[in-house]
C-alpha cells in the first residue's frame, strides 16, 4: 500500500512540476515586448505619449488661434464705430449744387418732418434722393 501511495505521491509531483513549467513558459510568452500583451503594452503606451503630445500643440493652437481672433473682432468693431460716425456725418452735410440743373427743372423737395424722439429702430436709413440721377 505504501509502494502505491509513493507511486501516486511521485506522479502528482511529476504532473504538478509539468504544469508549472507550462505555466512559466506561457507567461515568458505573454510577457514577451514583441509579440505578446508586454508589446501590445507598449505599443499604446507610446501612442498614448504621441496622443498627449499632440493635444497639447493642439491646445497651444486653438490659444494661439482664439487671442488673434479676438483681436481681430476688437479690430473689426472699432472699424464698425468709425464707420457708423463717417456715415452719419455724412448725413448731415449739405446737398451740393450740381451746375448742370437749371433752378426751374428742380423739383421741389418734399417737406420732412423731424420725429420729436430718436428712433429706436436702426441708427441708419437710406435716404431717397430727389431730382435725376447721372
Amino acid at each position: 500500500m505504501e509502494l502505491i501511495a509513493d507511486i501516486l505521491l511521485v506522479t502528482g509531483a511529476l504532473g504538478a512540476g509539468f504544469y508549472c513549467f507550462v505555466l512559466a513558459r506561457r507567461l515568458t510568452r505573454f510577457t514577451d515586448l514583441e509579440r505578446g500583451v508586454g508589446g501590445a503594452v507598449a505599443v499604446l503606451s507610446a501612442q498614448v505619449d504621441d496622443l498627449s503630445k499632440t493635444l497639447a500643440q493642439a491646445r497651444a493652437s486653438a490659444g494661439t488661434s482664439s487671442d488673434s481672433l479676438a483681436e481681430l473682432t476688437q479690430r473689426a468693431e472699432d472699424a464698425a464705430r468709425r464707420l457708423e460716425l463717417l456715415v452719419a456725418s455724412l448725413h448731415d452735410l449739405p446737398e451740393a449744387p450740381q451746375s448742370s440743373r437749371t433752378p426751374e427743372s428742380e423739383p421741389e423737395p418734399a417737406p420732412r418732418t423731424e420725429p420729436d424722439e430718436a428712433p429706436s429702430g436702426p441708427v441708419f436709413s437710406r435716404r431717397q434722393r430727389t431730382g435725376t440721377e447721372g
